[in-house]
């Protein structure tokens, strides 16, 4: 069965080769989003880039679970604070340009 916007959980691991475990335990731990239909685990698209980055600090640095969580947590901080920075330039600028 083919379902638009989504990429079949079984497929992810074969292909990636990861235990449907290690997905199940990254939904759980709220990292990432997944739809289950027709009894089917799925991903959706929109995930797969961040999911990806999972797997290869898992195989590749053998980041745990736990490890995964704070580093992402991190990279999420990180990226707010960024945009905060953004936020006040624009508005310094728009204080200077008058």
């Amino acid at each position: 069965m083919t379902v638009t916007g989504l990429i079949g959980a079984l497929e992810f691991c074969t292909y990636h080769g990861v235990e449907y475990t290690f997905i199940h335990s990254l939904h759980d731990a709220g990292l990432i989003e997944t739809r289950i239909i027709k009894s089917e685990l799925y991903i959706p698209e929109s995930e797969l880039q961040k999911l990806e980055k999972m797997v290869r600090l898992h195989q590749e640095l053998e980041i745990n679970l736990a490890g995964i969580e704070s580093i992402f947590h991190l990279l999420t901080r990180i990226e707010d604070l960024q945009d905060e920075a953004r936020k006040l330039r624009n508005r310094v600028n728009r204080f200077e340009a008058d």
